[in-house]
């Protein structure tokens, strides 16, 4: 590895003031593609990611909740660390701002800020929105409320410390005139130019009204702010502030922030400033991406109430798919639109009939025309000469879209090659060279050729599906030290009697209608409105009538063995048996269920779960902590109705 190769890439540390959601996936599974593109360039690379944890909204929850602060946030970590461990990605570091070191070195740079006279005491007056961590002025308001989450804000008077951020926006539009790749994409930086040109006002850096943050070391009645206790983990992850900052200096300034859009002015404007202000070097480049909306237009966020369980597609597609989905579907910097439909269809004709389809196809042949082994000779063609410059045009040109961050133009250059080879399959026809005793060695040459390509699409393909690759990799009979960066840049490096082994289809096609059908009974987007818990839809008796509850038995009980959240189990609902479908197995284990009774909901539509027909839905209540428990009716007789 040439050790001046150094790359450090950043998500946004996330708010953990719920679950994760597919929004949230999006910018990290970004991020993650990222490190193991420039890892396998041959890159020193550092990956940071982490969680936001002080401020008064979690304070807020935390009290509802009847917990301290720090135990409400460790839960939340978890439920994003456990995320993170599914979809695979192969973060660095985790930072959390109730880190120890995290804590001690956001007091230095407090400290240091305000003995260089950029921190001064004041008061400040304007509006608080507490979901967002955000002051706005009038101006800033959209319709009186937040501009952000459009909740409704309250007005705020306290005792404040602020940073010096007015004096810093000729100095920022100088830089940014200066170093025209800082803010991407485009558009973005045309927004933050036009709002440090409306004025900067100073920035309240520490609050009075609640506890939950860094207290400030010469002031106790003083916490730090969010922001700036949020944006310098850029560097405490690094050991900046601490005795050990060798991190630090080997990595920092990052190559690359990227952030949801909603969030680039705080990275572009404050933390620029901050750096500025503490003679520390600035980031190469904040990458503003869009947002992921529904079919109606809305954007999904947990404030909306609206959001898609990232876990529930990776358990029904596989993470690899919907890896794939994100980076392939949306034009990275754009907002994108999700639709069940669009997913269903990548998986199917991508995945399912073009990538899945050749590789199936290639080992079936060697397995059937060769016992699984090709020989060493090989007849080639002008037709094979073809191919392969056409893979390595397409290695070339991905590698230039790669990066620029454009992920769906790059996986596009790899599904040209792929479809370059199903047609190579067409012209060569190897069904009809296998008929020829004479013709074996071509023969050979054309399924070389396709394992070949399939080892040069499985590299191009690992920042994204990197099981899949190693999928491939084990099917073709492909050598670690030919799937390599360098390698691939080579056409012939895969060995000439690779031996093949058939494995399990990669991408199995889905039923659209069954499936889309099925998606929408998990799934029902709600309107933009921001959300009120508080607020409960009214529904009539007769909207009550519908819906069918009955007690039944528990006779038999199962894991899914697809899913680690399922459990199947076998009903007597007073007039037979059924199969129902149960996300508990996280709080139950099959031998605690048998022979309990329990309500269900026995007119659901069938749903398929995991390739189990799931035929009606026990009931159980959510508890604060966030656990489940079903509710047991034992002692009434399977069939008895409840009204």
């Amino acid at each position: 590895m040439d050790e001046n190769k150094k790359f450090y890439v950043t998500t946004p540390i996330y708010y953990p003031s719920g679950i994760p959601h597919l929004g949230t996936s999006y910018t990290t599974i970004v991020a993650d593609v990222v490190a193991r593109f420039k890892r396998l360039q041959g890159y020193d690379v550092m990956f940071t990611t982490g969680t936001d944890e002080h401020g008064q909204k979690i304070e807020e929850k935390a009290k509802n909740e009847n917990k301290t602060p720090k135990k409400y946030v460790d839960e939340i970590v978890e439920k994003y660390k456990s995320l993170w461990s599914l979809l695979n990605i192969s973060y660095d570091k985790f930072i959390r701002t109730t880190d120890k070191s995290h804590e001690k070195a956001v007091k230095k740079i407090f400290n240091d800020l305000y003995e260089k006279g950029e921190i001064y005491k004041g008061t400040y007056k304007g509006w608080y929105c507490t979901p967002c961590e955000a002051f706005f002025t009038d101006t800033q308001l959209k319709d009186g409320n937040c501009p952000d989450c459009g909740r409704e804000v309250n007005w705020a008077e306290e005792e404040a410390y602020f940073f010096k951020l007015s004096k810093y926006g000729d100095k920022l539009l100088d830089y940014y005139k200066k170093h025209p790749r800082f803010i991407c994409p485009e558009g973005r930086k045309n927004e933050m130019v036009q709002f440090i040109k409306d004025g900067l006002d100073d920035l309240c850096v520490s609050r009075t009204s609640f506890k939950w943050g860094i207290p400030v070391d010469f002031d106790k009645n003083h916490v730090v702010y969010v922001w700036l206790d949020a944006l310098t983990n850029y560097i405490t992850s690094q050991g900046y502030g601490s005795k050990d900052d060798s991190n630090y200096k080997k990595y920092w300034p990052a190559n690359i922030h990227f952030v949801g859009k909603e969030i680039v002015r705080f990275h572009v404007i404050i933390w620029p400033a901050i750096l500025m202000a503490l003679g520390l070097p600035l980031p190469e480049q904040v990458y503003g991406h869009g947002w992921i909306l529904f079919g109606d237009g809305s954007r999904m966020a947990k404030s909306k109430g609206n959001v898609i369980d990232p876990v529930v597609l990776s358990e029904r597609y596989g993470v690899d798919a919907l890896r794939y989905f994100l980076m392939r579907e949306f034009s990275f910097g754009s907002d994108g639109l999700f639709t069940n439909e669009a997913l269903i269809k990548r998986i199917n004709f991508d995945l399912a009939n073009d990538l899945g389809n050749l590789l199936s196809r290639s080992v079936a042949m060697i397995e059937k025309y060769f016992g699984g082994t090709l020989p060493v000779e090989h007849k080639l063609g002008n037709i094979d000469n073809e191919l392969a410059l056409i893979a390595m045009k397409v290695t070339k040109k991905y590698e230039e879209l790669m990066d620029k961050y454009n992920f769906s133009g790059a996986l596009g250059e790899v599904w040209l090659l792929i479809s370059k080879c199903n047609k190579y399959i067409d012209e060569t026809m190897p069904w009809q060279l296998g008929k020829d005793e004479k013709k074996r060695s071509r023969l050979a040459a054309v399924l070389y050729n396709l394992c070949e390509v399939l080892r040069i699409v499985s590299v191009l393909i690992y920042p994204v599906m990197p099981s899949t690759s190693e999928k491939i990799w084990q099917q073709i009979g492909a050598p670690k030290d030919v799937c390599t960066w360098d390698a691939v840049s080579k056409w012939g490096e895969l060995p000439k009697n690779i031996k093949v082994k058939k494995g399990e289809v990669l991408f199995p096609r889905i039923d659209v209608e069954k499936e889309i059908e099925a998606l929408n009974n998990l799934y029902t987007v709600k309107k933009s409105e921001p959300k009120n818990e508080n607020v409960v839809s009214l529904i009539d008796i007769e909207d009550f009538a519908k819906v069918k509850l009955i007690v039944a038995k528990i006779k038999q009980c199962e894991a899914v063995k697809k899913s680690k959240k399922l459990l199947k189990l076998l009903v007597d609902d007073g007039c037979g048996e059924r199969t129902v479908v149960s996300g508990i197995s996280q709080y139950y284990s099959p031998e605690e269920l048998v022979g309990k009774s329990v309500i269900l909901v026995s007119n659901l539509k069938p749903v398929k779960l995991c390739g189990v027909e799931s035929n009606g839905m026990i009931l159980a209540a959510t508890c604060p902590d966030g656990g489940v428990k079903v509710i047991f009716v034992d002692g009434i007789a399977p069939g008895s109705k409840l009204s």
